[in-house]
């Protein structure tokens, strides 16, 4: 197991552990969610801060390039995890490309859409508060991790060989907060405004670098090339038979 995907199992655990402290709060020190209240954040101290204050981080680093600290999935819209093809480009096959799985992304978003409003369906009419919604965007923090490292059921739209190709990998933020569009207050407003500024500039990234996202023009792509092995379930298969030879014998 690479040392990412063993990173990315303890970040599960670590989320996993996160959802059921909320559980805990919810049922014991409900008093605790009140900074989701208007400006309340900035009236009290909660645990709800600290949360607060590791999806911030979660989502900078996804704006800003950083080297060897996040999969190649996430960072490839950056110059400094782009590596061309030796061949010469053909772009007209990259643009037939980018067009496909952005029709691809844009389903996913439509059906992301429809959950979301069903959430505020189920909101706007009383019949969850909003602390439900916050546990569901909680919820959907570990369902992230789970379509990594276990399966993805976007992938059955996407038809992507595995998330360090996923054209959608950093869409995972703005999925994840979109519930907390309801709710209101300095808590849930920041938390969606940083994730649609991620959001944007990795579409805007895909508008300008296409050359970035696919594995024809970016050799890093490749699956002869990854060192993340992040998502191994999908990409075993089309490993080469060195690499597996070699994990045979041993």
């Amino acid at each position: 197991m690479s040392r990412t995907r063993k990173r990315y199992f303890a970040r599960l655990a670590g989320r996993c552990l996160i959802l059921a402290a909320c559980g805990v709060l919810c049922t014991q020190y409900p008093a605790a969610f009140t900074v989701l209240n208007g400006m309340n954040f900035f009236q009290t101290f909660s645990p709800l801060h600290l949360l607060w204050v590791i999806w911030v981080v979660d989502m900078f680093v996804q704006i800003v390039p950083v080297r060897n600290k996040l999969p190649l999935g996430s960072q490839k819209l950056f110059a400094s995890r782009f590596r061309p093809m030796r061949e010469k480009i053909n772009y007209d096959a990259l643009k037939t490309y980018i067009v496909s799985t952005t029709k691809a992304a844009y389903k996913v978003f439509l059906l992301w859409c429809a959950v979301v409003a069903g959430i505020g369906f189920l909101y706007g009419f009383g019949i969850i508060d909003k602390i439900t919604l916050f546990m569901v965007s909680v919820f959907f923090y570990v369902c992230d991790l789970i379509c990594v490292l276990i399966w993805c059921p976007f992938r059955l739209i996407m038809k992507n060989r595995c998330c360090t190709t996923c054209r959608i990998f950093n869409w995972d933020h703005l999925m994840m907060f979109s519930p907390l569009l309801f709710m209101g207050g300095f808590y849930a407003v920041s938390l969606v405004v940083l994730s649609v500024a991620a959001w944007l500039v990795w579409e805007l990234c895909v508008m300008m670098y296409p050359e970035r996202f696919w594995d024809h023009s970016n050799a890093a792509l490749q699956c002869a090339e990854c060192t993340d092995k992040l998502c191994t379930q999908y990409c075993r298969k089309l490993r080469p038979q060195g690499d597996r030879a070699g994990r045979v014998a041993q």
